[in-house]
């Protein structure tokens, strides 16, 4: 298990350094530069190339890639161009309430679709059974800004239920202090992320089901309700952790859509600004973080996985 975690960590490393990598390049390629977008249509020749002297932007690509490399070996992500704020503590501020976001999301998305997925494996072929898989697929394949949106008309505008707007407040504690304006960012991203979840936990099931320990255990009278709950969830919930790890990315893309319909103050509407804005700095911490947290939660997943599992031993694979 050693060798394999250190062997993980390589190559997340390796995949953190080609994201970054790719990112620099294709932001660089944007058309437009950041200067205009920072001093206006209207600088002059002469404030931009002070501009672009002040932040290295006059400097070939692979120099500016090799300084920014070494700013952040040394902890240091860079300046906001707009801001004027470190792009460290912008991230510091905005993750916990990333954290909650997406944190709520992902708990309330297993909470349904894992049952759901269940009842899918016992009920399989019946009418719920495409029912549900009818509605599943519909949210799946619904974007994530749509969805959001009719939310808001629905809960917002014609039943005047819940805000439209997700709480203002700089803290987690005070984001917790108005759960109602919670309700529609958490339901946007938890609901399109309920049919991935229900899908595999539904094929899992139901070769859970077929396995012949099964038919010991209810010959031995133990109720339905507990041979579902202690041996087909148990045994069936295996793949879902690797599916949790491997789905973080698509939950923090359909996490930047969803702050800026609902104007959810997160590192998601502060990517987004800064994509409208030739932010630089921003862009290439934000995506960072978000490619620090894949591999993490695709290593974590793994490990998870195997202490689940004792059968699976990664020290020889």
């Amino acid at each position: 298990m050693t060798w394999y975690l250190i062997r993980r960590a390589g190559q997340a490393l390796a995949v953190v350094i080609g994201v970054l990598i790719l990112t620099f390049i294709m932001i660089h390629m944007v058309p437009g530069t950041a200067a205009r977008s920072v001093l206006g249509l209207r600088a002059t020749a002469s404030r931009i190339a002070i501009f672009n002297a002040t932040y290295g932007l006059d400097q070939p690509l692979w120099r500016q890639f090799g300084s920014y490399l070494d700013q952040v070996l040394h902890g240091d992500l860079g300046t906001s161009y707009i801001l004027q704020q470190p792009v460290s503590s912008l991230i510091a501020q905005r993750l916990p309430r990333d954290a909650l976001l997406l944190g709520l999301s992902t708990a309330l998305a297993l909470l349904i679709g894992l049952p759901l997925g269940i009842y899918q494996a016992v009920r399989r072929n019946g009418v719920g059974d495409y029912l549900l898989s009818g509605v599943s697929f519909t949210l799946y394949s619904m974007p994530s800004f749509f969805f959001g949106i009719m939310l808001v008309a629905v809960f917002s505008v014609q039943l005047h239920i819940l805000p439209p707007e997700a709480p203002q407040a700089t803290s987690v504690g005070g984001m917790l202090a108005d759960p109602r304006a919670l309700v529609l960012p958490v339901l946007t991203l938890a609901l399109i992320n309920v049919a991935t979840y229900s899908r595999y936990m539904r094929s899992s099931a139901i070769d859970t089901l077929a396995q012949d320990y099964l038919r010991v255990v209810r010959a031995k009278g133990l109720p339905e309700r507990l041979v579902l709950f202690r041996h087909v969830l148990r045994n069936s919930v295996l793949p879902i952790v690797t599916i949790v790890g491997l789905t973080l990315p698509q939950v923090v893309a359909g996490a930047v859509v969803t702050e800026e319909v609902f104007n959810y103050p997160g590192m998601g509407l502060l990517f987004y600004q800064a994509s409208t804005s030739h932010d630089f700095p921003i862009l290439l911490g934000c995506t960072l973080i978000v490619g620090v947290a894949a591999v993490a939660g695709n290593l974590a997943a793994d490990v998870a996985y195997g202490m689940l599992d004792p059968r699976i031993r990664h020290g020889g694979a």
